[in-house]
């Protein structure tokens, strides 16, 4: 079972599974991994099972047709959205570990797995399969800083996995905002406003990709300026939403 991530020491990440067969898993080092986790470790992750169809936010009770009350409210600029877990604990460790350490042994199952239920996904007919895939833009300077874009690579991946172009030039930022972490929902849309600046021709059927769904702000505005640059069918594509 998935212990306290801080438990493990960096000098164990030679030992942890680098390989989509085998190796040891990246959360309890068993043996028995498979894409980098080991099934009990698999089973703790925290399935966004019950969902708004829209947004994916996590829903209380049991259904996955209906809307949230934002959506009903305000309807956003998007399709409809794919995001299998929430964030919660251990995957939101697994997360920042990655993202904000740049321990990418921690990413790579979640993005394998991912891969794997988008495929099963388009293979069912269960949503349209975009003609790109558009990662959700970095600041430069906080890029410099991370040395990488998580949307990015999460995008390159997951493409690469399902033959979908990956457009990562076609939006770009045109100015620096205050982190958003700091921000409620109306503060984050007010931040983002103007922040982002489509270069190229848009594809028809385009899906927004990022690592977390916070508010949603976002992938809100940047639908929005896709939108408007002649995008038809959006979706949202992410690893985890956070809980309302």
């Amino acid at each position: 079972m998935i212990k306290r991530l801080n438990w493990l020491s960096t000098f164990m990440e030679k030992k942890v599974n680098s390989v989509r067969h085998g190796g040891l898993c990246v959360a309890c080092l068993s043996s028995n991994a498979f894409n980098g986790l080991c099934q009990p470790c698999r089973d703790d992750l925290p399935v966004n099972r019950w969902h708004c169809r829209c947004c994916a936010l996590p829903l209380a009770f049991p259904s996955s047709e209906l809307l949230c009350g934002d959506c009903l409210k305000h309807p956003p600029p998007f399709d409809m959205s794919f995001v299998p877990w929430r964030y919660q604990y251990p995957l939101d460790g697994m997360i920042g570990r990655y993202k904000y350490n740049g321990q990418r042994k921690f990413g790579r199952p979640l993005m394998s797995d991912f891969a794997d239920s988008l495929e099963e996904a388009l293979q069912d007919g269960s949503m349209p399969k975009p003609l790109a895939l558009i990662p959700a833009p970095m600041d430069a300077r906080r890029r410099r800083q991370r040395g990488f874009n998580q949307a990015q690579d999460i995008a390159e991946t997951i493409g690469g996995q399902l033959n979908i172009p990956v457009a990562t030039g076609l939006v770009r930022r045109v100015r620096r905002v205050r982190a958003q972490r700091e921000l409620n929902r109306e503060a984050r849309l007010a931040n983002l406003r103007g922040v982002f600046e489509v270069t190229s021709v848009v594809p028809e059927r385009i899906a927004i990709v990022d690592d977390v769904v916070t508010t949603g702000a976002t992938v809100r505005v940047l639908a929005s300026v896709l939108r408007e640059a002649g995008a038809r069918e959006i979706q949202v594509w992410a690893l985890a939403r956070t809980p309302g």
